[in-house]
């Protein structure tokens, strides 16, 4: 059984991002919807200090209405990513995987393609293989063109195209999706709740959902990071 995972392509997203492409076989990234602002497209959180702050990409201002993989990548960045980085360096410097972090935050901000699409993309593959999932990632674009298409219609004809008899959705899909109409087109759905295990951030309380770079700056135990990676249930 093919099972398929479907969303938008995320800057350094949380954990349950990743519990998401680990649960199925194949992981459809959509390039080809419009962008949202202030969505997690091009940010994610950190926690410098005690504070949460927000890390962004900056984008060229351009049409609304154009798609994610149309989006471009200001020169602002140029300068930001190098604040960026000086910045993670000095409140993770107490980190157990530090070296490993800043390397691959290094590999990730210095990544030359301006693309907002195929940069984030790269990110996302960059930090399947630290933290060791194989999970085929797939553009959407690649399937065919389903911009024509709305919600659960969209979904049951990407899954259609790779032959996929399970969808595996995020929590909040539930209220979204109908199981119903899935089961009558051939297409079992799932949705996948995630659980939070609490690591060491050497703060006085522990803060769920940051990008998960915060997580792995703070583990060196590949039983213990797989353990958080695979700490998920389907409802």
């Amino acid at each position: 059984m093919i099972t398929a995972g479907i969303m938008q392509p995320y800057f350094l997203p949380y954990l349950g991002y990743f519990h998401l492409i680990k649960s199925v076989d194949i992981f459809v990234i959509y390039d080809d919807v419009k962008y949202t602002k202030s969505s997690w497209i091009n940010r994610n959180r950190f926690i410098f200090k005690d504070k949460i702050d927000y890390l962004s990409l900056p984008l060229i201002k351009d049409s609304n209405s154009l798609l994610i993989r149309d989006r471009k990548i200001s020169k602002e960045w140029s300068k930001k990513k190098t604040k960026a980085i000086n910045c993670i360096k000095q409140f993770y410097k107490e980190r157990l995987n530090y070296h490993r972090g800043i390397k691959l935050c290094n590999e990730i901000f210095n990544y030359r393609d301006t693309n907002l699409f195929n940069f984030v993309h790269h990110s996302i593959l960059k930090i399947c293989k630290e933290i060791e999932i194989s999970t085929k990632i797939v553009k959407s674009s690649s399937l065919g063109d389903f911009r024509y298409l709305k919600g659960e219609k969209k979904i049951l004809e990407i899954c259609k195209s790779l032959n996929a008899e399970r969808y595996i959705n995020v929590f909040a899909g539930e209220k979204l999706y109908n199981r119903n109409e899935f089961k009558v087109n051939g297409l079992d759905i799932k949705f996948i709740k995630s659980n939070f295990e609490p690591y060491d951030q050497f703060n006085s309380a522990f803060v769920p959902e940051l990008s998960i770079i915060d997580m792995i700056f703070s583990m060196t135990n590949k039983n213990e990071i797989q353990k958080q990676i695979n700490n998920f249930k389907f409802i």
